[in-house]
């Protein structure tokens, strides 16, 4: 039996996923030319989505996402947590060291999912739930290094960061393919890093395969 479809949701979605893309804003033109759909049709689903808060129109007559879908993925948080938990116990425990999930939020990282290594003398813990700027630490550059490199893989396939804590350094690969959602696997350790880069990006494909 064929499957039933709205196309009216389907563009809908489409927008949110266009708009999730780009966080700069994009106009309608832009919005329908993504789409490949008349102007007058985006035009009808912006407001409609507006009404739900789930597209902003800002003075510049750019569209950006809205707050409420703030208040959707924090109801997918526990999903990302739950699906990435054993991986980042694998990692943590092969690298010795704390190993997270990050996910943006704004123009930060926030950390969904932390595991501490079983069995290690000297580590650098990581608080669940805690914000940094995503130029900050390994994980947000490894965002932004994924958002130049504009679906081009990385070379190497991680960024190293020290010094943005005393006596600590970093280490993370961003988490690619995950429509609508920006995030990167760190570990954070007291040793230097580099030698686990390939735990690392090993753990952030197989997140996104989880989570794709």
């Amino acid at each position: 039996m064929a499957k039933e479809t709205s196309q009216t949701l389907d563009r809908g979605l489409r927008v949110l996923s266009v708009l999730a893309d780009s966080p700069e804003g994009l106009t309608v033109t832009e919005v329908a030319a993504a789409l490949g759909v008349s102007r007058t049709v985006v035009y009808r689903l912006i407001v409609t989505l507006e009404q739900h808060g789930l597209v902003r129109r800002g003075t510049d007559a750019r569209c950006r996402l809205g707050l409420a879908v703030l208040t959707l993925a924090r109801q997918v948080q526990p999903l990302l947590r739950d699906a990435a938990m054993p991986v980042l116990r694998r990692l943590a425990e092969g690298a010795g060291a704390t190993a997270y999930l990050g996910v943006v939020d704004g123009h930060d990282l926030f950390a969904v999912a932390v595991a501490e290594p079983p069995r290690s003398d000297v580590h650098i813990a990581y608080r669940l739930g805690s914000r940094i700027p995503l130029e900050m630490g390994a994980a947000g550059r490894a965002v932004l290094a994924a958002r130049t490199a504009a679906g081009r893989p990385l070379d190497p396939p991680w960024v190293v960061a020290s010094g943005d804590s005393p006596g600590s350094s970093g280490i993370a690969a961003p988490v690619l393919g995950i429509p609508g959602i920006e995030a990167a696997v760190g570990v954070a350790a007291a040793a230097p890093v580099e030698d686990i880069g390939p735990r690392v990006a090993r753990a952030a494909q197989d997140i996104a395969r989880l989570l794709g």
